[in-house]
């Protein structure tokens, strides 16, 4: 008797070279127990980088739209070809449109989309429109899960947004840490100078709030003169950063990098990374800093953030999100390490490979289970 037909998982992403949620769903092509499913990878727009080093078994397709909200036709043509048992789909705009799709897909068609943020924070921050409200209230309630990363995030869905709790499900963002670790491991030093060495990571975005940290910087730069900063990333906001950086008077302290994609090199010889935004979800780039053992310095900027640091050795969280307040919790981290300390951050565990993989699979085992909506 032949084995029954492995399930068709279809992984979709807007392109590959984008932010943590985009690696979040490479990390799980890469990690989906082929013995099990018959994995897919969708890019939806032109790629931005390279393909990462996937299994033989993954098919990778290519829409090449021009954008996310152009790009529906295709999907749909995609998706009656494949028939897939299960999408997944890894950020919020792109969910936006598979649930608004779905009554088009095939019946037995399931759709899991993840939430890769606050929704109530990125709606009072960050310069979506109105309409995205009504759009999470009325489409997130046709998935057959919504995928959080913190129980924080999935309460805000719940409370703000109506979406049913049972279809909630609270799964940690997969980090390849034996990878990351060999790699900074393999690295020099590409920084000089006596320091301090603070690195940040991410778009050069309002949320992020680089503005507050190089504010935060200057003041750090009076008590230690040496004193250095780089800002890994690229986006809306460099050109004023970097007049911000002018003002400061701290155009001889600050590296604006650009895209460093991975950005590990930069972390052996870092004295700390900070994390400076103004609303996150749980960034996967923290999180390779905390797999090397990097000290922590971060803003409250979601409930999750703050469960996972409060407490914790060689974690440093400031008491409100601004410009003081960062500067206050880098000036105590920095007189409280010594030179080179690293520390052993046990909550990454959670995150690791297979452990995180397999929260997934028994989430997407879960629905292929259930009957069809």
């Amino acid at each position: 008797m032949p084995a029954p037909a492995r399930p068709k998982v279809l992984l979709l992403i807007p392109h590959l070279g984008g932010g943590g949620a985009e690696r979040v769903l490479a990390l799980l092509a890469q990690g989906l127990d082929e013995a099990k499913y018959e994995v897919h990878l969708c890019l939806i727009t032109r790629s931005a980088g390279g393909a990462p080093k996937l299994p033989a078994g993954v098919t990778v397709h290519t829409l090449d739209a021009l954008r996310v909200r152009a790009a529906g036709g295709r999907l749909l043509r995609l998706v009656w070809r494949l028939k897939p048992r299960l999408i997944l789909s890894g950020i919020f705009h792109l969910n936006f449109l598979v649930l608004l799709l779905r009554p088009f897909f095939p019946p037995s068609t399931r759709v899991l989309v993840r939430q890769n943020g606050s929704a109530s924070a990125a709606l009072q921050f960050g310069g979506l429109p109105a309409s995205t409200r009504l759009l999470y209230r009325l489409l997130y309630r046709r998935a057959d899960r919504v995928l959080c990363q913190s129980v924080a995030m999935a309460e805000d869905l719940a409370v703000a947004f109506g979406v049913n709790r049972k279809r909630l499900a609270v799964v940690p963002n997969p980090v390849d840490v034996d990878l990351i670790r060999a790699a900074a491991a393999a690295n020099q030093t590409p920084w000089s100078g006596p320091g301090p060495h603070l690195l940040a990571v991410g778009r050069l975005s309002t949320e992020k709030g680089f503005d507050l940290l190089l504010r935060a910087f200057a003041s750090i730069r009076t008590i230690y003169p040496n004193a250095d900063l780089l800002l890994a990333g690229t986006g809306a906001e460099e050109a004023n950063l970097k007049a911000d950086c002018h003002r400061l008077g701290l155009d001889k302290a600050v590296c604006f990098a650009g895209p460093i994609d991975p950005p590990w090199s930069y972390f052996a010889g870092a004295t700390l990374f900070v994390l400076s935004s103004r609303h996150e979800g749980l960034p996967n780039a923290l999180l390779e800093a905390a797999a090397t053992g990097l000290p922590l310095v971060a803003t409250p900027a979601s409930g999750g953030l703050v469960d996972l640091l409060r407490d914790q050795p060689g974690a440093w969280l400031a008491n409100q999100i601004s410009a003081e307040a960062l500067a206050a919790a880098l000036l105590r981290a920095l007189q409280a390490l010594g030179p080179k300390e690293r520390f052993a951050h046990s909550f990454i565990d959670t995150f690791k490979m297979d452990r995180a993989v397999r929260e997934y699979e028994q989430v997407i085992d879960a629905c292929l289970q259930e009957p069809p909506r």
